[in-house]
């Protein structure tokens, strides 16, 4: 609840927020891969189902010990069943493979880590549950940027699909498994190289390449290499309907997928999430969220924000007002204002939104959301106005309370090393870096243990 009359007068200003229209841009409209219709592809049925295991039902993620339990992924979905990984999930027909996300140019940070705010995680604490309550400003950028993000990821030079997957298959024949030799394969090879050699493999030795890989690796480092081995779409697709099956809900990752990616990713993901499980991504939104929360994600898998680049400044000061009536202006919150506003307007356009805010009442708008929301509905705004501010700094974060304490959230740890290795890992480092004063790759080193832990270093780049 707001009060009458806040804020008072000398509260401190804020400092602003980096110039506007600087912001990150996204892909024209239009420009989209087809999505196979086929499942899996490459004329090759469905693998019998593994034996029963399976997801845990609710309670969030799992332990640190790794999922799936050994044995095995359940099998393939049915309509209204729980995901699997599939013994085929793979490229398109022909091989072509998928390109993994779309890689729109944006910012890189050029400046010293003094020129960035350290901040010690979500104003408000909300997302996750181990988020401290600080209201310190979420990073911005410097106002030096060049343009263009980076993955640590890059498609190998002179790569040959068979001459991999018979590094892969020499690697799994005998006794044992050269799991080093799996690394040095998958973490220098980009993900439609790796569908690439997905259908390589199951010409060369008639059979499928993730049925083997799952037959000779389990816990966190299966759960890795099948991230990687899936398209990207895909795994987003995945994602989200795992943590809407059974009791339960992981709202966290609907937050994380839904309220981040670009337009046109959010329609592949809809596509796909139809083709691959036969559900509608919408419905199940629904079934398993409600209220406001439950409105601003259905806003979100739309994928109809407004992606024009340039920013206008009377809207932005409309806008602002328009929130702080809709908030702190008023005994009680209009929150349906707020989903408007912040489900249609661009990343920039909302970044001057927050810059007019926090000049005409004082405070920061992400401080208040915060006063004004909570829980899930909070969480996914915070989310939306992280990201048209800083989203590197966003997921950087989200590695780090990963990380912190006792056990790992190994899921959210795979996820966003693998969604965001082709696209903006570099970036996300030197944030880590600069908000932690430790290195990603020193934490996950301290984190995790063993095959896995060498996986997501070479991963990282470290």
């Amino acid at each position: 609840m707001a009060y009458p009359g806040y804020p008072p007068t000398g509260y401190p200003p804020f400092p602003g927020y980096p110039p506007a229209g600087q912001e990150s841009s996204f892909p024209p409209p239009g420009q989209q891969y087809p999505y196979p219709t086929g499942f899996p592809p490459m004329g090759g049925g469905a693998y019998p189902p593994a034996p029963s295991g399976g997801y845990p039902g609710a309670g969030g993620y799992p332990a640190s010990g790794g999922y799936p339990p050994p044995g095995g992924y359940p099998g393939a979905p049915q309509p209204g069943g729980a995901p699997s990984y599939p013994g085929g999930f793979g490229a398109p027909p022909g091989g072509a493979g998928f390109s993994g996300y779309p890689q729109p140019p944006a910012q890189s940070y050029g400046g010293s880590p003094a020129q960035i705010p350290m901040p010690g995680g979500f104003p408000g604490g909300q997302m996750p549950s181990q988020y401290p309550g600080g209201q310190i400003p979420f990073p911005t950028q410097p106002a030096a940027m060049t343009q263009g993000t980076q993955g640590t990821i890059r498609p190998a030079p002179n790569f040959d699909a068979m001459k991999d997957a018979e590094i892969l298959r020499k690697a799994m024949k005998g006794f044992g498994t050269d799991e080093q030799a799996i690394v040095d394969v998958v973490a220098n090879r980009s993900n439609d190289q790796r569908q690439k050699i997905k259908a390589a493999f199951k010409t060369m030795y008639g059979k499928d390449l993730i049925k083997d890989l799952k037959s000779e690796l389990s816990g966190n480092m299966e759960e890795l290499i099948l991230a990687l081995f899936m398209p990207a779409t895909y795994y987003d697709a995945w994602s989200l309907r795992n943590a809407m099956q059974g009791a339960g809900t992981q709202e966290r990752v609907l937050i994380e997928i839904l309220c981040t990616r670009t337009n046109q990713e959010i329609r592949e993901i809809v596509r796909c999430y139809e083709s691959e499980f036969g559900r509608d991504l919408e419905k199940d939104i629904r079934s398993d969220t409600s209220g406001h929360f439950e409105r601003l994600l259905v806003s979100m898998c739309q994928g109809n924000r407004d992606e024009n680049q340039n920013v206008n400044h009377q809207m932005a000061q409309e806008d602002a007002q328009r929130l702080y009536q809709a908030g702190e202006g008023r005994l009680g919150t209009d929150e349906s204002c707020f989903n408007m506003i912040l489900a249609t307007r661009s990343f920039p356009q909302l970044k001057a939104t927050m810059e007019a805010y926090s000049r005409m009442a004082n405070r920061d708008l992400l401080n208040s959301v915060c006063r004004e929301f909570s829980g899930n509905v909070e969480s996914g705004l915070k989310t939306i106005l992280q990201c048209a501010l800083n989203r590197p700094a966003f997921f950087a974060e989200r590695l780090y309370y990963a990380m912190k304490g006792a056990g790992t959230d190994d899921s959210t740890l795979v996820r966003i090393v693998v969604t965001r290795s082709e696209i903006d890992l570099v970036q996300i480092k030197q944030l880590f870096t600069q908000m932690y004063q430790k290195t990603l790759g020193t934490m996950i080193a301290s984190d995790t243990s063993g095959d896995y832990r060498k996986l997501l270093l070479a991963i990282v780049g470290q």
